[in-house]
């Protein structure tokens, strides 16, 4: 039985497949178990990145949490350690959060990602006059859709053609609870280190925000107020993304409870 999902997609040396280098880059080995954690970015990974270097003995605790940054690939397993795990875990996410939760992070607060974005558009956009909408129009490009690893797609950084457990973000407290019980795995909480998600703010649902200004999000986060991620989409960005993100639509409701779409 095929272990990884992308191997033989290619013919030529497994080396320069990027199909399965991806996935392989983004695999982090747990020592004590001989676990392998598929980490995806935007879907909890900084927590379960941290709570993977303090597990295998290099840093002791947050106070040490930014050592995680420049770490990604430190604990990727070979091959071989990779084919014989004898538990692989990953966590999805809904698609429809995962995007609003990229604009919300990374573009209105100008992370250096936003202006990888900018440069791929030629300067052509101002992120300051960015708003959700034309970020998602953007995606329909083939190649900034897969541009960067934030808002590509979930799928494409699946390592393994079966998962033992396949988490849900939107039910997190599951997957603390049964890495616990299953591989004595200790989930350390990263949110106080990043500030990368909206549970600290008032969650504004009163209009659509599809349109407003990354800039004035921006000015709404500082008086302690965000749009809430459904607040973000109109039809026609919805209607975008279930077209651009099918497969990844598809692989939640698999695994996941597809109760937790945000849009059905």
């Amino acid at each position: 039985m095929t272990i990884f999902k992308s191997a033989s997609k290619t013919h030529g040396p497994l080396q320069q497949n990027p199909l399965h280098q991806t996935p392989m880059n983004h695999a982090m080995e747990i020592y004590k178990t001989n676990s392998i954690y598929t980490f995806i970015p935007k879907n909890g990974c900084s927590t379960l990145r941290l709570s993977v270097a303090i597990e295998n003995g290099c840093i002791d605790g947050i106070e040490q949490g930014n050592w995680i940054h420049a770490n990604n690939q430190t604990f990727k397993p070979s091959l071989a350690d990779a084919a014989k795990a004898q538990y692989k875990f990953v966590v999805l996410r809904c698609p429809y959060r995962r995007l609003a939760s990229v604009f919300l992070d990374k573009f209105v607060a100008k992370e250096p990602d936003a202006w990888l974005y900018r440069a791929q558009l030629r300067h052509e956009v101002d992120l300051d006059n960015l708003t959700f909408t034309q970020f998602i129009k953007s995606l329909a490009v083939p190649a900034m859709k897969g541009f960067n690893i934030h808002w590509k797609p979930q799928s494409d950084f699946l390592l393994y053609t079966q998962y033992d457990d396949y988490f849900a973000l939107e039910h997190f407290s599951d997957a603390i609870h049964i890495l616990s019980e299953k591989i004595n795995f200790n989930v350390v909480d990263a949110r106080s280190l990043t500030s990368h998600g909206i549970d600290i703010y008032e969650l504004l649902n009163d209009r659509c925000f599809s349109e407003m200004k990354a800039f004035d999000i921006a000015i709404l986060k500082r008086a302690g107020q965000c749009p809430s991620h459904k607040s973000l989409y109109n039809p026609e960005l919805v209607a975008i993304v279930k077209r651009l993100y099918a497969d990844d639509i598809a692989l939640y409701c698999d695994k996941c409870d597809a109760e937790d779409i945000l849009f059905q």
